[in-house]
Parts: C-alpha cells; sequence; structure tokens
C-alpha cells in the first residue's frame, strides 16, 4: 500500500519519538531526520535535499558514499572483516606503510575512534616520560590547553576545561596541567618542569568554534617541546587528511608548500613528534584512527602494554588506504586550500553588512562564523541555533557550537559552483534572521 502524504509528513516526528524515547539524551540534535547522502548532499526521511556543512565533523571529508569508498567496503566485506591483532592480516602492514609513508613517520599504531587515539598517546608519552625521558615513577605530566576538546573518556574530561564535559565524573585523572591556548609565554613556563613528558594541543580548536592560534604559534611551540626534550603531540583528529587546505593543520604555520595528498616536509625540526589522526582517515564509512610516531618513541610499546581487538582489522585498514588515495587523486588539499578562500572573503561580506555578524575565521574548510546573540522585536530569541534552523529551512545544515558559533565545514570534494551556491543560501538566511 502506498504511504499517504499525512504519513510522510509524519516520517521525521516518529523518528525523533523512537530516539528521544528509547536513546540516551546525551546529544542535541538539529530537528532533522537524514535517511541518505552522496557527495555533499544529504537527504532527509521525507526527502528534502540539503548541503551538509558539518561532515559529521570533518570525518566525512571525501564526502558521503564515495562510490570507491562503497566498493571496497562491499568487496572486504565479503573477504574478510576481522582477525583481532592474535594473528597476522594481509592488509594491516599495506595501511602501516601507506600511512607512515603519506605523513612521514617511522611507526604507527591503529585504533578506531578518536578517543581511543589520544588515550594510545597518552599512555605512549607517559611511558616515554618514565624510559626514555627518566622522570620518576607517577610523576610524568602532559600540559593541555584551555579549551580543548580531545574525547569524552574519564582521562580526557579530566584535562577538559569544560564544566558539561566534567560535572558529575570525577573524580578525575591526575598529571595534567592547563594552560593558554596560544600562549607561548604561558607554554614556556609550564615547560620548566622537568616532569613534563608531553605537550598535547589541537592544531585549531575545533570544538571550541574554530579557534585558530596566530601563524607562528605552533611552529614555536614545537620548537620550545625539543629544546626541553619534551613530546609534542598534536590532535589532527578533525584537523587533518586536508580539512584545513593542508595535509597536516600543524603545518599552517610552516610555510607548507606541499601538493597533493602526501607530506613532503623535509625538515623534521618542525613537525610534531606524534600525530594523532582518526574521522576522515576511513571517509566516515567505519570507525578507524591511528597514532603515528618514529620508532625511538612508538617502541616503548611492546606486546602486552596496549591494544584493541578491532585497531587494525582488514576492513577499517583498506577503506583507509583507500581514503588517503581519494585525498591525493581528487587533490582535496588544493580544493580546500582555494575553496576556503573564497568562502571567507563570502562570509566577510556579511560581516561588513551586518553588526550581529561578529567574525568569521577559520583554515581552508574549516570555518566558523560568530553570531551576537540578540532578542527580536517580538521577544524571541536571535541565537546561532535559531539561525541554523532557517539554515535548514533553506537547504544547508550546520550546528552552533558554544551558543553564538555556527561551525562551516562541507566535504572537501565539494566544487566552487557549490560553494557559491551555499554561499547564497547563508547570505539569504542571515538576511532573514536579521
Amino acid at each position: 500500500m502506498q504511504e499517504t502524504r499525512q504519513d510522510q509528513r509524519t516520517r521525521t516526528q516518529r523518528a525523533i519519538e523512537l530516539e528521544e524515547r528509547y536513546g540516551a539524551h546525551n546529544y542535541h540534535p538539529l530537528p532533522v531526520v537524514l535517511d541518505s547522502g552522496k557527495g555533499v548532499h544529504v537527504w532527509d526521511v521525507d526527502g528534502k535535499r540539503y548541503y551538509d556543512f558539518l561532515s559529521a565533523y570533518s570525518a566525512i571529508n571525501q564526502g558521503h558514499c564515495h562510490p570507491r569508498l562503497v566498493q571496497v567496503m562491499q568487496e572486504q566485506a565479503t573477504r574478510m572483516t576481522l582477525t583481532s591483532r592474535a594473528f597476522y592480516n594481509s592488509v594491516l602492514g599495506q595501511f602501516a606503510q601507506v600511512l607512515c609513508e603519506t605523513f612521514g613517520y617511522e611507526k604507527m599504531l591503529p585504533m578506531n575512534t578518536g578517543a581511543e587515539a589520544v588515550e594510545t598517546a597518552l599512555k605512549m608519552a607517559r611511558k616515554w616520560g618514565y624510559e626514555k625521558k627518566g622522570i620518576p615513577a607517577g610523576k610524568a605530566k602532559v600540559i593541555v590547553c584551555e579549551g580543548n576538546f580531545h574525547g569524552r573518556t574519564i582521562t580526557i574530561v579530566s584535562m577538559s576545561t569544560d564544566p558539561d564535559s566534567q560535572g558529575g565524573f570525577g573524580p578525575f585523572t591526575p598529571g595534567f596541567e592547563v594552560i593558554p591556548y596560544d600562549d607561548i609565554p604561558a607554554l614556556e613556563k609550564a615547560l620548566a618542569d622537568p616532569n613534563v613528558c608531553a605537550f598535547l594541543v589541537e592544531p585549531i580548536q575545533g570544538e571550541k568554534g574554530v579557534y585558530t592560534p596566530a601563524d607562528d604559534y605552533i611552529p614555536k611551540a614545537i620548537a620550545l617541546c625539543k629544546q626541553r626534550n619534551v613530546l609534542f603531540i598534536a590532535d589532527e583528529i578533525q584537523t587533518g587528511i586536508a580539512r584545513t587546505g593542508r595535509l597536516l593543520a600543524s603545518c599552517l604555520g610552516t610555510g607548507c608548500t606541499c601538493a597533493g595528498g602526501r607530506c613532503e616536509r623535509t625538515d623534521k625540526t618542525t613537525r610534531p613528534d606524534v600525530v594523532i589522526l582518526a574521522k576522515a582517515l576511513s571517509g566516515g564509512m567505519y570507525p578507524v584512527s591511528a597514532v603515528l610516531a618514529d620508532a625511538h618513541i612508538m617502541d616503548v610499546f611492546t606486546p602486552g602494554t596496549h591494544g584493541s581487538t578491532y585497531g587494525g582489522n582488514p576492513m577499517g585498514a583498506r577503506l583507509a588506504i583507500e581514503a588517503l588515495a581519494i585525498v591525493k587523486d581528487e587533490d582535496l588539499v588544493a580544493n580546500a586550500d582555494r575553496l576556503g578562500r573564497i568562502f571567507r572573503a563570502e562570509m566577510q561580506k556579511l560581516v561588513d553588512r551586518y553588526d550581529f555578524v561578529k567574525l568569521v575565521r577559520g583554515r581552508g574548510l574549516l570555518n566558523a562564523l560568530v553570531i551576537e546573540p540578540r532578542t527580536a522585536a517580538d521577544g524571541s530569541p536571535r541565537t546561532a541555533w535559531e539561525l541554523c534552523l532557517l539554515l535548514r529551512d533553506n537547504g544547508l545544515l550546520a550546528k552552533p557550537t558554544h551558543g553564538d558559533i555556527i561551525r562551516f565545514a562541507p566535504p572537501l570534494v565539494i566544487t566552487e559552483e557549490q560553494l557559491m551556491e551555499c554561499t547564497n543560501i547563508i547570505a539569504l538566511s542571515v538576511q532573514q534572521f536579521a
């Protein structure tokens, strides 16, 4: 029996009601129920098409359901999906080689989620601190930054400055010192402690609202860490793999001129000691993460000291190999850099025209608009949330963060024509919002 129009109109509400009834209430989603996606577009259960300007928090750099990734997933699903690390598998070694050669490191350790990879890097840094730097047992300290977001495990929220992340979850893991972000003097002071083993930092703070530091912040921080024999750990979970117009965002302040999908940095003094990757590493098809480091750091791990049943599984490994190949073959680094400049120029027009649009910032295709909250003449609120609802109604999906910031991060396969259509949607929505 054919579904009636009335039935169609209620599909969205039925889906939301089911999730609200049976799911944990740990998210506040935008009220839209997505059913399918292709490239830069997604469709809701009623068949309405939208531009996706969140990309699952930069996990879908290669676009929704990229045909090459779909094919690889189908092929591998009929062959082998999981072995655990009790045995070798025929794909993991290839994945390790591709990842290490792409980013210029000697070793990798595969995991599944970004949070798992962060936990891996923290364990590695502490063990390195004890075995290689000579820090007394139980005294290793990791420096982190205010406004950080590295995940939501107990250990990770222990170093958060977000009250929502910490409230009700203590006691917390010790061994962290929080300093201001984009503050070299503060870092220099913290590094004076001989028990510091690592500095963990996002090259751009995505969850904070695409907070972008000074161009020289990362290279100066790397140099200071090397002077003090401290590991510089770059959390590139959101920013890595072409999102910022560079293969890694930590290259932004080093005059990176790499082309395509391979890091060509020859001066190892300007690179992080450790890089954490996830999200776009599989093009949004499957949870895949990894930690990269040279052998003298990674080799602190020995059999039994760390592991993951699913980490390095054949399905994830094959998808990651293909996802990285797509970045190179479709020149997504250059596309993100070029279109990001166009996008910010178009958004600056809105900043110049409307006094409540305070600022545009970002790198590549990771950008944000800062919206000043206010009250309309009829008493209704005018916040970033309301603007996102207007954007949704006009065919573009984005999500606010920290109340007054809207993050814009489309799939990197977007074309200039599509981008300009999206900037027109944003401009129309801002006009309606005024």
